[in-house]
């Protein structure tokens, strides 16, 4: 990721990428966001979703969603940035 980065800045600071082009670039090689267990609950409740409609709205197994919310497990990778997007744009956006 790294690697990539530097080839972006480097094109930016050449004019062959936007400014905005490089910010879009740094928000994909970031770090995933960390998601509590009321994050994760507040999120599908906002989005008026049972824990199995959401499950299988983010191709997880009903237990994940279960795990997330209790506590148990934290999502992680891509489960934590395919959170980010509903969180942002809803459940539609993965229609």
């Amino acid at each position: 990721m790294a690697a990539v980065l530097e080839a972006a800045a480097d094109m930016e600071r050449a004019g062959l990428i936007a400014k905005k082009t490089l910010r879009d670039y740094e928000a994909l090689c970031a770090a995933p966001p960390q998601y509590t267990a009321a994050d994760v609950a507040r999120i599908r409740r906002r989005l008026h979703a049972s824990q199995g409609f959401f499950a299988r709205s983010l191709n997880v197994s009903p237990s994940a969603v279960q795990q997330w919310e209790s506590g148990a497990k934290r999502p992680s990778g891509p489960a934590a940035r395919l959170l980010a997007v509903v969180d942002k744009h809803g459940l539609e956006v993965l229609e």
